[in-house]
């Protein structure tokens, strides 16, 4: 399939050809505004579905909303008529039609341009009103609110909010592109105008303190639920206006004779890992823990675990080694210890299910052997 872009260079548009160029079936056109009307006239008659995101929405003169908005749709549709071609296309409208500005008033122009193709063609016409889109590659400084705050934090610059309360319809850039490609293949239209299935609402607020906590992750080691929905998504979005020399950060540990430990990563509910390396003869640990739980993983070097039930004194041992990747889990009610039984440093990566809490430990001194 041969496929049109028009705004090529543009924020969604990148994030489009990323997703279609791993596609080896599709061939892409791409049109920007550097490019001549004649270049779009021969693209427009070759391809088989138009991805029309080109638009102007911040321009010098207001007669530039026309031009880049209604007039380059106009053009388009234009040259598919005189060549009796009912091509598909999908526009990238904007919520602001609905509103009196010339911006609005400029993408409705275009989709009633649209949809009168569609009508007189029969052409497959898909038109997305978007809200706020946020993700990797938008202009800070443009249009949207989040990459400006994004590149703002990251770069330690302020932010202005005047009102932290208003709330915003957003949708992520995966989300919309996801919806953009499946209409590839779609075979009758039911309706016009699409919707993305998932729209975010979030005050400047909210927004504002999850971006901090992003920050300050690499002090606080606290992060943020980023597995699913929102804060997936604005995650991905912030570290994706870091710096390039800023990728990286080091852990502040504890040093002594018997080696070092580092908290790496603290989470809101599913606990905090850590590494700790040991000299060769050392031994750590010999406590015990009501309630929480630890996993051992022993990564370089090897060793032995030993365990004490608290009550029956029961002695329960484990030997490990970086040979085999075994985990080893802590159990509530049994004091133990780690031992490097090898002649190289011992590297330990632990779990535990919860965020140490100096008020509440829940860590109990206690050998596993008394000392002869």
């Amino acid at each position: 399939m041969k496929i049109l872009i028009t705004g090529s260079n543009g924020f969604i548009a990148k994030n489009l050809i990323e997703h279609l160029k791993t596609n080896e079936n599709l061939h892409l056109y791409l049109f920007d505004k550097k490019d001549s009307l004649n270049i779009l006239e021969t693209y427009v008659k070759e391809v088989d579905f138009i991805f029309h995101l080109a638009g102007v929405n911040r321009p010098k003169d207001i007669t530039e909303f026309y031009e880049g908005n209604s007039n380059l749709t106009k053009n388009i549709v234009n040259i598919l008529k005189e060549n009796k071609k009912n091509t598909p296309i999908l526009f990238s409208s904007s919520i602001q039609s609905n509103l009196d500005n010339d911006y609005g008033k400029s993408k409705l122009e275009a989709e009633k341009i649209l949809l009168e193709y569609s009508k007189s063609t029969q052409a497959k016409v898909f038109i997305y009103k978007l809200p706020n889109v946020f993700g990797k590659w938008s202009k800070p400084n443009y249009n949207s609110v989040i990459s400006t705050w994004c590149y703002n934090i990251a770069n330690n610059l302020d932010i202005q909010i005047n009102d932290e309360k208003v709330e915003l319809n957003l949708v992520y850039i995966d989300d919309v592109i996801k919806s953009f490609i499946k209409q590839l293949e779609i075979k009758e239209i039911k309706d016009y105008y699409v919707e993305i299935e998932t729209i975010y609402k979030k005050t400047l607020a909210e927004i504002r303190d999850l971006l901090f906590a992003f920050k300050e992750n690499r002090t606080t080691l606290l992060i943020p639920n980023v597995a699913s929905g929102f804060e997936r998504a604005l995650y991905a979005t912030y570290l994706s206006y870091l710096p390039t020399d800023d990728f990286s950060y080091t852990l502040n540990g504890h040093k002594d004779e018997r080696g070092t430990f580092y908290e790496i990563l603290k989470t809101l509910n599913s606990g905090q890992f850590s590494l700790s390396t040991t000299a060769p003869g050392i031994t750590r640990g010999n406590h015990y823990h009501h309630t929480k739980n630890e996993k051992f993983l022993v990564v370089r070097g090897e060793a032995l675990i030993e365990f004490r039930h608290i009550v029956t004194n029961e002695i329960i041992s484990y030997k490990v080694s970086d040979k085999k990747m075994q985990i080893v889990e802590m159990i509530p009610g049994y004091t133990h210890n780690i031992k490097n039984t090898g002649t190289e440093e011992m590297i330990l990566i632990l779990w535990a299910n919860e965020t140490f809490d100096q008020k509440n430990p829940d860590t109990y001194f206690l050998k596993v052997r008394d000392e002869k």
